[in-house]
């Protein structure tokens, strides 16, 4: 290959590269790195923090931020700071898997009542109205009030909540895509439509798809910090953000960075997410650009 040939083609690459896109926006970029330092803290929790996250050091309550304990000791002794980076892999673990469960149920919904009509498509978003009608914080309290607490039965919940809304998005990309002229074409030279879900329907919809599943992985983590804040999520001493905010509600004026970390972390966290979705949503789909 000439050297002009390979120029080109590295060119065209980057043109149409997402990752190249999307690190070329500045937004972009903070909302990567931002989730890049959870998830590397997260990967590496075991080699960067300093304690056990259960390990109690009675002499050493409510210990300020120091040179031995960085992010300082909460009530009992404990090291704040080996606790927020496990409880890193909690948030990222119930979002993923949560997000997870509720992108692929959502997305086989989607398609279906966005492509076929009638009381098939009726029935689906019936179910979904009803999912919606319940406000999404309490619809996993009672859930998980159902199923009882435990780190599965939390990601369980979440899972479920956030299958509308996900159903609904595909569904309307769906819509859109089905009544453009290469769909018609399809059908005409007599593809199935299980060929034409497959190979023209699913993957025009992705793009939006995408978009919702990071936006969703921030409304996931918040919800789990929720229930674990009011009790009925990660339950101590299992590391959790929310339980760790729960915990330090009656020490707010003796030691504020009890408060103060777990609350930072989940607002990176949640911020960077966001702000990730937004780029992307702008690089698949520029025409939504402002």
């Amino acid at each position: 290959m000439s050297d002009i040939k390979r120029i080109t083609k590295k060119r065209k690459f980057r043109k149409d590269n997402t990752l190249y896109l999307l690190l070329r926006d500045p937004l972009g970029r903070a909302g990567f790195m931002g989730i890049a330092l959870i998830v590397l803290l997260a990967i590496f929790a075991p080699y960067i923090s300093n304690f056990d996250v259960a390990e109690i050091h009675s002499k050493d309550r409510l210990q300020a931020p120091n040179s031995t304990y960085w992010f300082g000791t909460d009530n009992f002794g404990r090291d704040i700071f080996s606790r927020i980076v496990y409880g890193a892999r909690v948030s990222l673990i119930v979002g993923i898997v949560s997000v997870s469960i509720a992108a692929g149920i959502g997305f086989i919904l989607g398609i279906i009542s966005g492509y076929f009509e009638g009381r098939i498509e009726t029935t689906i978003m019936m179910v979904m109205d009803v999912l919606f009608a319940f406000p999404s914080i309490l619809l996993a309290l009672l859930i998980v009030a159902v199923l009882g607490t435990s780190i599965v039965n939390t990601m369980i919940a979440i899972g479920i909540v956030n299958i509308p809304v996900f159903t609904r998005t595909v569904r309307a990309s769906v819509k859109s895509i089905k009544s453009l002229d290469f769909v018609a074409d399809a059908k005409s030279i007599g593809l199935k439509d299980r060929d034409i879900l497959i190979r023209h329907i699913a993957p025009n919809s992705l793009a939006s798809f995408i978009v919702q599943a990071t936006l969703a992985l921030s409304s996931a983590i918040l919800t789990e910090a929720t229930m674990s804040f009011l009790g009925l999520g990660i339950r101590p001493p299992e590391p959790s953000w929310g339980s760790m905010l729960s915990e330090s509600r009656a020490f707010m004026e003796l030691a504020p960075w009890m408060v103060i970390f777990p609350a930072l972390f989940i607002i990176l966290t949640i911020l960077s997410f966001n702000i990730l979705g937004d780029a992307l949503r702008d690089v698949l789909d520029p025409k939504l650009k402002l």
